[in-house]
């Protein structure tokens, strides 16, 4: 099931943001950067941000995790 968006969280980059580490601030898992990226399409070729860049980071309703995962990587 993929994850609904509920709102946003407009964030300002500071120099050296990359996305994966955006998505483990904001959802505990660097995986889901890819929502990020799917809402910021302009910047999906940046690798590493320079400051003051606008970015939409979506909040997500509640992540399920799945059973299948081990128990260490399991909240």
């Amino acid at each position: 099931m993929t994850p609904k968006i509920v709102g946003y969280i407009d964030y300002i980059t500071v120099q050296g943001d990359m996305f994966d580490n955006l998505a483990l601030a904001a959802y505990n898992e660097e995986k889901m950067a890819t929502h990020i990226i799917k809402e910021n399409p302009e910047y999906c070729d940046v690798l590493i941000f320079d400051a003051g860049v606008h970015l939409q980071i979506p909040i997500l309703d509640i992540i399920e995790t799945p059973n299948t995962l081990p128990p260490w990587r399991r909240n």
